[in-house]
């Protein structure tokens, strides 16, 4: 089974808890994406949902495939939220953002009552610092910004570098107007010190460590696909 094949069998995994007339959050990234092409062919079937997108990306997709869309003002309390990870440990801490949509995904995940992440195994870390945190910041003041977000993680016994993310058109920009480092700390013991210590600093607008988010995770691997962490 290759990788696109593991994200398919994780996406159908999820769908099975997609009832009709939920008010759906659909995530950003390629095993979301699955979701979205299985999802739609769901509603051609006569499934009734209707979506709120973490990005414009997903947005483009569910028009293209017939998903119904609302904005999240116009739903502001979502059922379910499917969406992938970038790392997931055992305690459902995720680190997420590789797609550049991490503060909207933020913002429709906490607007839900469950969020079910859905990733293949290689995705799932013991200590969470492997795949680089995405951070994402205000244009202004970004080298004041870059520097407390060094500072910040000297204190915590942090190193590594931050990147500031690029496109081929230049440096990248998210659906917000915002930018991103990616800053390669490696293992981050105590996600929720960082997370905390983050949130202090202004330029700072989001970041990818998602904590006390997720209510389960469906992995999937060779074998199939399983659930992992599932808690109320």
């Amino acid at each position: 089974m290759d990788a696109r094949e593991m994200k398919i069998k994780a996406a159908a995994a999820a769908l099975e808890h997609v009832e009709d007339g939920m008010r759906l959050g659909i995530g950003t990234g390629s095993t979301a994406e699955e979701f979205v092409r299985l999802l739609a062919e769901k509603v051609a079937g006569g499934l009734k949902v209707e979506g709120v997108p973490t990005s414009e990306r997903t947005a483009r997709l569910c028009v293209e495939l017939g998903v119904p869309l609302k904005s999240l003002d116009e739903l502001p309390e979502l059922d379910l939220t499917i969406d992938g990870a970038d790392e997931v440990d055992a305690a459902l801490r995720l680190v997420k953002g590789g797609g550049g949509a991490l503060l909207r995904e933020k913002i429709v995940a906490a607007a839900s009552s469950r969020m079910i992440v859905i990733a293949d195994e290689s995705k799932v870390v013991d200590v969470l610092g492997r795949f680089p945190l995405p951070i994402e910041i205000n244009p202004f003041g970004q080298v004041a910004t870059r520097i407390a977000i060094e500072k910040l993680a000297s204190r915590l016994g942090l190193s590594g570098e931050l990147r500031m993310r690029m496109s081929d058109d230049g440096v990248f920009t998210t659906d917000g107007g915002h930018l991103i480092l990616d800053a390669s700390f490696g293992r981050i013991p105590d996600a929720e010190a960082l997370a905390s210590a983050l949130n202090t600093i202004p330029g700072v607008v989001e970041h990818g460590l998602f904590i006390n988010l997720a209510s389960l995770a469906i992995i999937a691997g060779p074998a199939g696909a399983r659930v992992m962490g599932a808690k109320n």
